[in-house]
C-alpha cells in the first residue's frame, strides 16, 4: 500500500498503537505529523525512526482535548506540509468501573480523553480534508464495546460515542470523497497491558502492529469506497 506524499496527523503517536501506525505510514512513504502532551516522548520516538523516516516525521507536543490547541495543531500542519490527507485519532485512554464506581471525575475524563478529543480532531481536520479534496478519518474504538457490557461503564460509553460519531460522519462526509471508519481492537498486547493484567489470557489480545496494518488499509486508495465501517480487529 502506497501513501506516498500523503499527510498524515497521527494523535497519541508516542504510544504503542500509535508508533506501530506512525512506522508503517513512514514505510508506505507518507509524511507524519504525531502529537504527545509529552514533548519527551515524541523525541525519543523520532530518535528511533530511521533517517528516512526521521526526515518525513515531525512531533507536535499538544493536548487534543482543548479546542484552540488542536486547531492550532491542523494549522501548524498545513504551514508545513501544505495540505492534509489522513487523520487517525489513536488518543484514548481506559478506566474501569461500573455505575457506582464511576464517579463524576472518572465519566468526565472518560469522555473527555476518548469521545470529545476524536470530535475535536474531526472537526478541525475537516475542512482541510475537504479542501484538500477528499481524505481519509479513522478512529479507533474497542471491541469490548460492540455489544457494551458492564464493569467499565465510562469507558464503554465513551467509546459507543466514537462508534456513532464514526458512523454519522461517514455520511457527513462522503459528499466531499473523505472515508470516515473506525476499528475495534481487542485487548492490544503491550508492555503495559501485560504489566496491569499479568493474569490475564493473552490467546485473544492484538498486536499493535496487527491494528496498524488494518489503519494502513483504511488509509490507502484500496480503501476509497470504503466508509462507515467498523472492522472488529
Amino acid at each position: 500500500m502506497s501513501l506516498q506524499d500523503k499527510v498524515a496527523i497521527v494523535t497519541g503517536g508516542a504510544g504503542a498503537l500509535g508508533r506501530a501506525v506512525i512506522i508503517g505510514f513512514l514505510e508506505d512513504d507518507a509524511l507524519v505529523a504525531a502529537t504527545d502532551r509529552d514533548a519527551s516522548r515524541l523525541s525519543i520516538l523520532s530518535a528511533d525512526l530511521t533517517p528516512g523516516g526521521r526526515d518525513r516525521f515531525f512531533g507536535v507536543s499538544v493536548d487534543v482535548t482543548v479546542e484552540e490547541s488542536v486547531r492550532e495543531l491542523v494549522a501548524d500542519v498545513i504551514a508545513q506540509a501544505g495540505r492534509l490527507d489522513i487523520l487517525v485519532n489513536v488518543v484514548g485512554g481506559y478506566t474501569p468501573g461500573d455505575l457506582l464506581a464511576t464517579d463524576e471525575p472518572t465519566w468526565d475524563r472518560m469522555m473527555t480523553i476518548n469521545l470529545k478529543s476524536t470530535y475535536l480532531c474531526c472537526r478541525a481536520a475537516l475542512p482541510a480534508l475537504i479542501a484538500g479534496g477528499g481524505g481519509r478519518i479513522i478512529n479507533v474504538a474497542a471491541r469490548s464495546v460492540v455489544p457494551p457490557v458492564g464493569g467499565s461503564l465510562a469507558y464503554t460509553v465513551a467509546k459507543s460515542g466514537v462508534i456513532a460519531l464514526t458512523q454519522a460522519l461517514a455520511h457527513e462526509a462522503r459528499p466531499h470523497r473523505i472515508t470516515v471508519n473506525a476499528v475495534l481492537p481487542s485487548t492490544l498486547d503491550t508492555w503495559a497491558n501485560r504489566k496491569a493484567m499479568p493474569d490475564a489470557d493473552t490467546s485473544s489480545w492484538v498486536t499493535p502492529e496487527s491494528v496498524a496494518r488494518a489503519i494502513r488499509f483504511l488509509a490507502s486508495d484500496a480503501a476509497a469506497d470504503v466508509t462507515g465501517t467498523l472492522l472488529l480487529i
